[in-house]
């Protein structure tokens, strides 16, 4: 029994009218989910993946507009890194980042993989690194096929001791080493790079041990949890015993409608979470149709009149106005 890979990464904004622009125009991934996060449900929890909504290639968010900006130190997610395709493919979106006013760095060399550094307008810290798979584009995005987001590719992890997340990552959850690069601006250290399931693009989780920075404050523009897949309830039910079993405090299973998941934080202090494929985001919507409205759990929909009148509108913003 084995993790499969990365299923979705769940970050915060303070803004879901611009995040909603920010990643379906410029970005040019499709909204798949527009809901709310189920233990707070005056909050937006938006979906954004390929055409499908497939898991691996989901990246999510909940609306706090109350938190502060997100402080970086270890603890944390340092960057969600995005699979894109095709010779050129970041020349192409460097130059789309530059004219959409995009903050981003160069594209360097990174374990082998040529890599994009950049930031959406809250300070969330994203890559995009070539890769020649992944998920099916969305047909009616701005962003050519040819060119599009296919999913996630790795999650960049800050801790201050790698050994104890290492541990985890081999002893309870079954990843296993897979190679390590410098680190850029600390020359002296390399992260090291964990994968599992089919290994690869979509199943790699980096680790930068960085004893010299702060411990890091969540808020908006940053990441909340890291959620990996298994395929079914059978394996799910197991994966709650095995992470029970090796002493780490896991939640009860629990039903979020479009997928089960547990949850439970690394020694490094990142939030985990491990979440079923099924049954979908097309379990209540039309696929055709997925994200258009505000999709409710059948145990909350009963509060639909109270939810809606207790979320702010999200209201069209211009191409570009998410700067």
């Amino acid at each position: 029994m084995e993790l499969e890979g990365l299923h979705h990464v769940t970050a915060v904004t303070g803004n879901a009218s611009g995040n909603v622009a920010f990643y379906t125009q410029a970005l040019g991934m499709r909204l798949v989910k527009k809901t709310v996060n189920q233990d707070d449900v005056s909050a937006y929890h938006l979906f954004y993946a390929d055409e499908r909504g497939s898991p691996g290639t989901e990246v999510t968010f909940f609306d706090w507009p109350y938190l502060e900006p997100n402080r970086l130190g270890t603890g944390m997610v340092g960057a969600i890194g995005l699979r894109v395709s095709g010779s050129g493919a970041l020349e192409w979106w460097a130059e789309r980042l530059d004219r959409l006013g995009v903050r981003r760095g160069e594209i360097k060399d990174r374990g082998g993989r040529a890599t994009l550094p950049f930031t959406d307008p809250e300070g969330q810290r994203l890559e995009l690194i070539e890769d020649g798979d992944g998920g099916v584009p969305w047909d009616r995005s701005p962003v050519p096929k040819e060119m599009a987001i296919r999913g996630l590719h790795s999650v960049t992890l800050l801790v201050e001791s790698l050994a104890p997340t290492e541990r985890v990552l081999t002893e309870v959850m079954g990843f296993r080493r897979a190679g390590s690069y410098a680190l850029p601006e600390v020359t002296s250290r390399e992260v090291v790079v964990f994968e599992c399931g089919p290994g690869g693009p979509g199943a790699e989780v980096h680790v930068e041990e960085r004893p010299e920075m702060p411990r890091g404050r969540l808020g908006v523009g940053g990441v909340h949890h890291v959620a990996y897949r298994t395929p079914d309830d059978e394996q799910h039910r197991i994966w709650r015993d095995r992470v029970s079993g090796a002493g780490l405090g896991v939640t009860p299973v629990i039903d979020r409608f479009y997928f089960r998941s547990i949850y439970f934080r690394e020694p490094g202090g990142v939030l985990f979470e491990i979440a079923t494929d099924g049954p979908g985001f097309a379990t209540d919507e039309d696929p055709e149709h997925l994200g258009e409205r505000l999709s409710l759990p059948p145990f909350l929909e009963q509060h639909r009149a109270e939810i809606e009148a207790g979320l702010r509108p999200i209201e069209p913003v211009p191409t570009g106005g998410f700067r």
